[in-house]
């Protein structure tokens, strides 16, 4: 039975100007790169933010999680769990004590009615101008700019309450992640008091996934870019628990087995006339990828190849697998010889952005396969250091002369895009896979909290929370990969139609929702239109 293992907890897994994100977020003429920031002094807003924000960073849930030294957590019906702050702004708006976070995102955590509006947007008067802002009377300044501009406050105080009021979850979260971006600390800091009566790790898609964004933009501000682990400190699941929920999120959505089962498809076609084959995989994790492709290639006419793989792999991996390489070589070797197949294995427990020609272990003689299924938006490239390891790995490959390189990755621009686009785009790409496990995993399933957790919310808040080197989460749209490929001296290779036929046959068993497309050669697996998953095939 195949497994997800290339989507590691470490990390795995639409363009659109900035300036339409912003009127995403508010109305005409009122971008938050006008808004001035309430507090007398930006460090000091920053600091007070950090100091209220960091009791929240934590991603635990009652779900075989344990506590942490954290002052807060989830509680155990996937409702975040505040603990009183007497610093922080007015979190007692009109609150009922029936909100449950795990209810739909609706207007009943927030206005009943005018009076309540007015009254709430006093409250915060009060929270930007201080104790004695009763003794202010706002509408009584004589300086005409004064005016203009606590009137334009007030309307946009008031737009995020309608916002709130509506229940738009999506609006308030990027509300938040633009103050962030501006330095807006008091704005941030109370759309992040009223979004955590909003989020649930329990709800509907767009409140388990705004949990996790939630999560990323408090590590983004108490964290400052550290490592997705110390900004989470969660504690980690045993191997054999993350194997099993890797395992249930490959069963419920058919990206990761359409992305190995096209790759795989283009190998087999590439060494259909081959007698030894040598498959060099940059990240083999647990090598389940090879076992459908071994007992393909044992049904060949003329008898099997004999098979050598590679399998390259951060020793870190060891964890997920509950030990080193040499137990996915046993793996792969027990079933090669059931199948009466000629079969190696050659470990190489190295980052890839370590590896070098002589980690190959290349034979003369032997036609060459190279696998980048899931990992090259993980090597740095010339945004974040000196050392460009995509492009680096990809004339390394291509000095190989390999038969066939597949490429299976994320179709999404988190790479290089500034802050607030990448947290939108962030926002849509998941989105689609959250609503595609609700389609397929009934929502009180016990293990599904655990599955997005420990799958899916580290790759999110990785992106959100974390800057340069410490950023693994980098997905480049496929426009992007196409150019390294060409310029490294690749030509496209597309699949044959026998593999496009599999990949339909697949997705019949599936929600009708999800589409397939071929493009230039190019398979797009997504969720209503919107594209998840890009593989294609590349020659010398």
């Amino acid at each position: 039975m195949q497994t997800s293992e290339k989507h590691k907890i470490s990390g795995k897994y639409f363009d659109q100007p900035v300036q339409e994100l912003e009127s995403h977020c508010w109305p005409p003429n009122q971008s938050l790169d006008h808004y001035q920031s309430c507090s007398d002094d930006g460090g000091n807003g920053l600091q007070y933010s950090v100091q209220n924000l960091e009791q929240y960073c934590t991603l635990e849930s009652s779900s075989g999680m344990q506590n942490s030294s954290s002052t807060a957590s989830f509680s155990p019906n996937g409702s975040p769990v505040s603990q009183p702050n007497s610093q922080s702004y007015p979190s007692d708006l009109h609150h009922s004590p029936d909100n449950a976070c795990s209810s739909p995102v609706s207007g009943s955590c927030v206005t009943d009615n005018e009076h309540d509006l007015k009254h709430m947007i006093r409250q915060l008067e009060t929270a930007m101008l201080g104790t004695d802002s009763d003794n202010f009377d706002i509408y009584a300044i004589n300086t005409s700019g004064g005016a203009t501009q606590i009137s334009i406050e007030e309307e946009r105080w008031k737009y995020m309450m309608e916002m709130i009021a509506r229940g738009d979850l999506k609006e308030l979260l990027c509300a938040c992640a633009k103050a962030i971006d501006n330095n807006d600390m008091h704005m941030a800091d109370w759309l992040m008091t009223q979004l955590r009566q909003m989020v649930s790790v329990s709800g509907e898609p767009i409140q388990r996934l705004g949990a996790y964004m939630l999560e990323g933009l408090v590590a983004r501000l108490a964290s400052s870019g550290s490592s997705i682990y110390k900004a989470l400190r969660c504690k980690e699941p045993a191997s054999a628990e993350l194997l099993s929920y890797m395992h249930i999120l490959y069963e419920v959505c058919p990206y990761f087995k359409f992305g190995y089962m096209s790759a795989n498809g283009a190998i087999a076609e590439a060494m259909k006339d081959e007698s030894r084959v040598h498959i060099i995989d940059f990240q083999i994790a647990q090598g389940s990828q090879w076992l459908t492709l071994i007992h393909a290639l044992s049904a060949r006419p003329g008898g099997p190849p004999s098979i050598r793989i590679t399998g390259i792999d951060d020793p870190t991996s060891a964890y997920a697998r509950g030990g080193g390489l040499e137990i996915v070589g046993q793996r792969l070797r027990k079933l090669a010889e059931s199948c009466k197949v000629p079969f190696e294995f050659h470990s190489a427990a190295i980052s890839g952005t370590e590896v070098q020609l002589e980690n190959l272990g290349i034979q003369p003689g032997e036609a060459i396969a190279v696998n980048f299924a899931m990992t090259l938006h993980h090597m740095p490239d010339e945004s974040v250091g000196t050392q460009n390891h995509r492009d680096r790995l990809l004339r390394l490959a291509k000095s190989l002369s390999p038969k066939v390189v597949t490429l299976v990755e994320q179709e999404a621009n988190t790479n290089t895009a500034p802050f607030f686009p990448r947290f939108y785009e962030t926002m849509n790409h998941y989105l689609a896979i959250f609503e595609s496990i609700d389609v397929t995993l009934p929502r009180e399933h016990k293990e599904r909290i655990n599955v997005e957790q420990h799958c899916l919310a580290r790759e999110i808040v990785n992106i959100i929370a974390c800057e340069g080197p410490e950023r693994v989460e980098r997905h480049e749209l496929l426009g992007k990969w196409r150019s390294r490929f060409i310029m490294a001296g690749f030509t496209p290779s597309p699949l044959s139609s026998f593999v496009n036929a599999t990949i339909k046959t697949l997705l019949q068993s599936y929600c009708d929702k999800y589409t397939l497309e071929e493009k230039d050669g190019v398979l797009y697996l997504g969720w209503m239109n919107r594209a998840i998953i890009a593989s294609c095939a590349w020659r010398c």
